[in-house]
């Protein structure tokens, strides 16, 4: 019983008249609260030793127009890190009263969830230090994600925000104001940081984003299930492949498919040298960044090799769209293992080199040991995940804490790193290549024979020799074609270990053919809301440092 659950209980016990009802969407335990107990009931699920729910991963917004009394749903995502336990709370709210109590007296990381939640929605929050638009200029009118706000609607923007805090515009003679960004080459992406300097030091920061925001979730509104596959691609674009498998997996546990032995190995071996290339070019730029250029090359050369197996597979190289509802779209070329063997090897061989030259450079390490710290108390608080997270000491890997695809059967090891510096951000990235190699090694040995297809007629076109002889097939393409998919009524949040960290897709299904509601859970966003805080105290030469080792993405960060 969902009442005997421990968080209910515990609810229940110091709050009895928080909980409205109690749910298990998927196995994701769901409790809708009455709103005015958000932030004490936060606390408790936080600060409670039995429960330990110290991770907040996501906030985000639902608008149920037409459909329900209250409008509007708050959703937050929370985790414990000691229990390997989820929760999902929701916060019903009135059209006319959009208002909560802000979580970020709770949780550090809520700061930015919540602005996205207002700057998309219009949902405001009570107690927060700076609600105002994240994603969408300051000038933008309407709130773009309510189901009312038309998708080809425009505010263009013709000015620009001078000061991104109103601390800065008093910063006196002895200290000035520097803008880096959005278009410097070393911020790997459109960014744009303003930084407080004292001389070399950097007293104070601040972070916009948005210049690349291409409306992600309002076109996964627009398109069919299938149809939203490429631009997923487009999100982490370092390693498209597994942006497509999380996104797919998160669909076909909707609908409850199992795709084969077979696509599960793919998905795999794609999943792992994806995550091998996206660790490359972070490290590749990082290191060039700071003067170390040959190193660039070294990465660059098994990036490339990644490239040509992909080539290989699905004619495409930087954005694959080779990932389907149900498996993928064709099968491997007959060579596929032989090409693998060989990419392996050319990743080991760079490697090698890689670290030789950097792993007792006393240049390197000045320049990154010490440098970025962030304690893993804080980047819990920020919400961080992936190799960052674990290069604070925090041992969590969706892989080995939430199995998918069978990888609780693969041998292989989570670094870890102890500072949360730069430097041990490195070295997590490059052990994770090396353990990454193991795991597609280990996949190889056992490829499994058959189909790439999960038969099921629900989302898999029937082969065309059958469309042109029988008619039930003719229709069953017809109306994949033509109108799409349809899964269950119902909503699941979907999570993979992406190249980042936790890659998540909060869907809410209406049983029609398009998603409902599609809520991307980017792992950046957390660790870069992070970043205008390490920056404090740090050297306006390590700024450059530090970002290049977050591996920031402004496909991902700003969708």
């Amino acid at each position: 019983m969902l009442e005997d659950n421990p968080t209910v209980a515990k609810i229940k016990e110091e709050h009895p008249e928080a909980i409205r009802s109690v749910d298990d969407a998927y196995g994701n335990l769901t409790i809708v609260l009455n709103r005015e107990y958000i932030v004490p009931v936060c606390n408790t699920l936080k600060n409670n030793p039995s429960l330990d729910y110290k991770m907040l991963l996501d906030i985000c917004g639902v608008d149920y127009l037409g459909k329900r009394e209250e409008r509007f749903e708050v959703v937050y995502h929370l985790y414990s890190l000691s229990r390997k336990k989820r929760v999902r709370l929701k916060v019903p709210l009135y059209e006319n009263d959009p208002v909560v109590d802000s979580v970020t007296s709770v949780w550090k990381g809520a700061n930015w969830f919540e602005r996205e939640a207002y700057d998309m929605f219009g949902i405001r929050f009570n107690g927060h230090p700076n609600l105002s638009r994240i994603l969408c200029h300051d000038w933008f009118v309407g709130h773009p994600l309510r189901k009312d706000f038309d998708a080809g609607q425009r505010t263009k923007n013709t000015q620009i925000k001078e000061f991104l805090k109103e601390e800065f515009k008093d910063a006196g003679a002895d200290k000035y104001v520097v803008n880096i960004g959005p278009s410097h080459p070393a911020m790997h992406g459109t960014f744009r940081i303003q930084a407080l300097l004292n001389g070399e030091i950097i007293e104070d920061a601040e972070a916009e984003i948005g210049y690349l925001h291409r409306c992600f979730e309002k076109m996964c509104e627009t398109h069919t299930y299938n149809t939203v596959i490429p631009y997923t691609d487009r999100l982490n674009y370092c390693s498209a492949f597994m942006n497509n498998v999380g996104y797919a997996m998160a669909v076909e546990r909707l609908m409850g498919i199992e795709i084969t032995p077979r696509a599960t190995a793919i998905r795999i071996i794609l999943s792992e040298f994806s995550r091998i290339m996206d660790h490359f070019v972070c490290l590749g730029a990082n290191l060039v960044d700071l003067g170390a250029l040959t190193n660039f090359w070294y990465f660059f050369k098994p990036r490339e090799d990644v490239y040509e197996l992909l080539e290989s597979c699905c004619g495409s190289r930087l954005t694959t769209n080779y990932v389907r509802i149900g498996g993928l779209a064709k099968d491997v070329p007959d060579d596929f293992v032989t090409r693998c063997r060989k990419v392996i090897e050319s990743v080991r061989e760079f490697l090698n080199y890689v670290e030789k030259l950097n792993n007792k450079n006393m240049i390197f390490h000045k320049r990154t040991r010490g440098v970025g710290v962030i304690s893993k108390e804080d980047a819990i608080e920020f919400g961080w995940t992936g190799p960052c997270l674990r290069a604070c000491g925090v041992d969590y890997d969706i892989r080995k804490d939430h199995p998918y695809y069978g990888y609780e059967n693969f041998d292989f090891e989570v670094p870890i790193g102890t500072n949360g510096d730069t430097y041990d951000r490195y070295i997590v990235r490059i052990e994770e290549a090396k353990q990454s190699l193991r795991i597609i090694e280990q996949a190889l040995e056992k490829m499994p024979k058959g189909s790439v297809h999960c038969g099921d007629k629900r989302v898999e076109l029937p082969p065309k020799k059958d469309v042109y002889t029988n008619i039930e097939a003719l229709m069953n393409h017809f109306k994949l074609i033509m109108h799409g998919m349809e899964p269950p009524e119902g909503e699941i949040y979907s999570f993979t270990e992406a190249a980042n960290g936790e890659l998540g897709f909060y869907i809410v299904s209406d049983g029609s053919a398009k998603p409902y509601r599609i809520k991307l859970r980017p792992p950046c966003y957390a660790i870069y809301q992070a970043f205008p805080y390490m920056l404090k105290g740090a050297m306006i030469s390590d700024l450059i440092a530090i970002l290049g080792g977050l591996n920031i993405i402004a496909g991902e960060l700003d969708r």
